[in-house]
């Protein structure tokens, strides 16, 4: 799980590139970054983000591509819990009543995906556990 208070800047920034991309080889990566450092120091910090377990690697021909240890979507999931428990003191409706006050629009798609997802919730709640 890639927890963002254990990461540098420069770390997350990667991350964040890796996410988006999927993989990507050093050149890529430093290609992406803002105020890019030397392909050394880049290397460097993907070792250390590898060494910490974020990151897998595998050679495609003369190049090195490095891809999440972990989905996108489990990372996303691990970074929303966080902020969620941080800053709502884990109250998902209070989070998602800020999210709405200031999101400019709301699709019906995207309210009906809500409203499903309530009612699946209210089904698990009410079933009787096994």
């Amino acid at each position: 799980m890639v927890e963002p208070n254990t990461l540098s800047r420069r770390e997350r920034q990667i991350m964040d590139i890796l996410f988006a991309r999927g993989e990507a080889t050093v050149k890529q990566i430093q290609e992406n970054l803002e105020d890019p450092p030397t392909l050394m120091a880049v290397r460097r910090m993907l070792q250390i983000l590898e060494e910490k377990g974020y990151l897998n690697r595998h050679k495609e021909s003369r190049e090195v591509v490095y891809s999440p240890r972990e989905s996108r979507k489990s990372a996303g999931a691990s970074a929303l819990k966080h902020v969620i428990d941080t800053f709502f003191s884990g109250a998902i409706d209070e989070a998602l009543a800020t999210h709405f006050a200031r999101k400019e629009e709301v699709t019906s798609e995207q309210l009906a995906r809500l409203q499903e997802m309530i009612a699946k919730a209210k089904q698990r709640k009410s079933k009787p556990a096994k």
